[in-house]
């Protein structure tokens, strides 16, 4: 028999009940967001010399840029989340975010280093890319989310830190890269399940003779489980590793 997903789920695990307030919260996607921002943390923290002020800068870009605007673009496209933001906001709220953003990487190339503008214009590419999907949507991939939110803001975070290329940044990149594809890994099927599944039918038969009837919420709650304790668990080693090196 096919079992219905509850008319009433949330858009995704973490998303708060629409309207007001609640929206703005349920945009920033906190978990992801925080996931995505301690690889900026982790990759300045693999940096021979840990400038405190620098990584302050960066998590406010990549927070502006990924936290706000490119997940206002996305919502502006189909309204994944079901938030009752107008158009307009969601708008702005890119406009003003990766704007914000560019301008602390501008100045960060003045004040720091000019190889910090290839990562400001990267930056600002990626998320016009990826969310508002050029190119036919060749960007909007798992391997370039990946690349995107992922590998580029640990490089980012250990190259406004060491400005040169170092064996500890590159196999951290690449270890953000790969827990970034993990998560995509796991998001898909669960947005899947969550957003677009109207019924799901079968049974699990377990050798002891029992028999397990599945659904959309326990097929669900094993990947949202992971997509949680990953997002906490990455986000707890970026402090500690910041912690670690300032003090």
């Amino acid at each position: 028999m096919a079992r219905a997903a509850p008319p009433a789920e949330r858009p995704a695990f973490y998303a708060l009940a629409a309207g007001g307030w609640r929206d703005l919260v349920t945009l920033l996607h906190p978990p992801y967001t925080a996931w995505h921002l301690s690889y900026v943390a982790i990759g300045a923290a693999m940096a021979p010399h840990l400038h405190a002020s620098r990584l302050l800068a960066a998590l406010a870009a990549f927070f502006l840029a990924v936290g706000v605007a490119a997940h206002a673009l996305d919502e502006l496209r189909g309204r994944p989340l079901g938030t009752r933001l107008p158009d307009g906001a969601l708008i702005a709220l890119a406009l003003v975010g990766l704007s914000a953003a560019a301008a602390i990487g501008i100045y960060g190339a003045t004040t720091v280093s000019l190889s910090l503008l290839p990562f400001t214009a990267v930056g600002v590419f990626l998320v016009l890319a990826y969310d508002l999907e050029w190119f036919g949507g060749r960007f909007h991939t798992d391997v370039w989310f990946a690349l995107a939110w992922g590998a580029f803001p640990a490089a980012t975070g250990f190259w406004v830190n060491a400005l040169g290329l170092h064996v500890a940044g590159v196999l951290a990149v690449g270890a953000c890269f790969a827990l970034s594809l993990a998560q995509r890994r796991l998001s898909s099927p669960a947005r899947e399940l969550r957003r677009r599944t109207a019924s799901v039918s079968g049974e699990q038969r377990l050798r002891d003779g029992r028999v397990i009837a599945l659904d959309a919420h326990s097929l669900a709650a094993p990947l949202e489980g992971a997509l949680a304790a990953c997002a906490l668990a990455v986000t707890l080693l970026a402090v500690a590793l910041v912690v670690l090196r300032l003090s």
